[in-house]
């Protein structure tokens, strides 16, 4: 019998073996925790859609910034859930509202931990669209100015870097000029570039209260159908000053993660969305799968398709295991 000269198996023989010649590393610089803040004090309610995770108050929020601080988390995304909504989302701008009051409680704790807030409207509207409305359509360059007054109030409260998810056209032009021009030009914007019309946003939905009244948002959200669309938003994105752009949701696009990865040298985040999330709990919760493990692989897989940034609800629980 001839034996072959290449036996790929010779280097999975054993655990030491295989981390040494791994071609894919997940760090605890790659993860980013996502969390709500709602206001008040001693506040931390589980979220029924999203096990394991909280609406916080600021005073938890910063706590549980803190645990994840010295656990080795390096950065989290803070989504704001207000006490009143109206219909320009005007709450979304104010200067004591839950997002502001927690990145300052955040910074006092943790100020090495890296802050970054999610910028839109749909959390703070009385109908959920992420821009403001007439009758039932869904306006775009009226709602420019209430994007860039929000990120303007969260980067004055002391935030590292913002991420506009609203998807209206501009809106990185928008929030980079009213930055630079009141002396927030060093700020980064991570900008949700290629942000799919996608069913698995449900269990956040329900977390931040932001599903649409009437319709849906497939007016501005990308058709999941299309993939060379998204290098189009990618390049418009950075044109107009995004420092980081975003592919959402990530395993059902780890494709689109590619080419974007191929497209350009640019950091590039992907957000491990709350139904991707959802679906592992679950799934583990029933004995259906190792939890551990297809929580680890689906980040590697992310990772592996060209991803330097993970928006994940996984974090805290990634970095025990790492």
């Amino acid at each position: 019998m001839s034996w072959p000269i290449d036996r790929p198996r010779r280097v999975r023989d054993n655990q030491a073996l295989r981390e040494m010649v791994s071609e894919t590393h997940l760090r605890a610089e790659d993860m980013i925790y996502p969390i709500f803040v709602v206001p008040g004090r001693h506040v931390k309610k589980p979220i029924s859609s999203l096990p394991g995770q909280y609406h916080l108050s600021p005073d938890e929020a910063g706590l549980l910034a803190l645990e994840f601080r010295r656990a080795g988390g390096r950065a989290m995304m803070l989504f704001g859930i207000p006490e009143r909504k109206d219909e320009t989302g005007s709450s979304g701008a104010d200067p004591h509202g839950p997002v502001a009051d927690s990145v300052k409680v955040i910074k006092d704790l943790a100020p090495d931990l890296a802050v970054i807030t999610d910028v839109c409207l749909c959390e703070y509207t009385s109908h959920g669209h992420c821009g403001l409305v007439d009758g039932h359509r869904v306006l775009n360059d009226e709602t420019l100015p209430h994007l860039a007054a929000q990120a303007l109030a969260h980067v004055r409260a002391g935030a590292d870097m913002v991420a506009p998810s609203d998807m209206m056209d501009g809106r990185v032009g928008a929030i980079r000029g009213l930055l630079d021009k009141s002396g927030y030009g060093h700020v980064p914007i991570m900008s949700y570039s290629a942000k799919y019309a996608s069913a698995f946003y449900g269990p956040f939905r329900l977390a931040a209260d932001s599903t649409p009244a009437f319709g849906d948002r497939r007016g501005y959200q990308m058709d999941p159908a299309n993939r060379r669309e998204a290098l189009f938003e990618i390049d418009l994105d950075l044109a107009e000053g995004a420092d980081i752009v975003m592919v959402k949701p990530a395993g059902p696009y780890l494709d689109v993660i590619r080419e974007v990865r191929n497209h350009t040298p640019r950091p590039l985040a992907a957000y491990q969305v709350s139904g991707e999330y959802a679906m592992l709990k679950l799934a583990g919760d029933s004995g259906a799968l190792d939890f551990k493990r297809a929580a680890m692989e689906s980040l590697i897989g992310i990772k592996r398709a060209g991803a330097d940034l993970i928006l994940t609800y996984l974090a805290p629980e990634a970095l025990s295991w790492l």
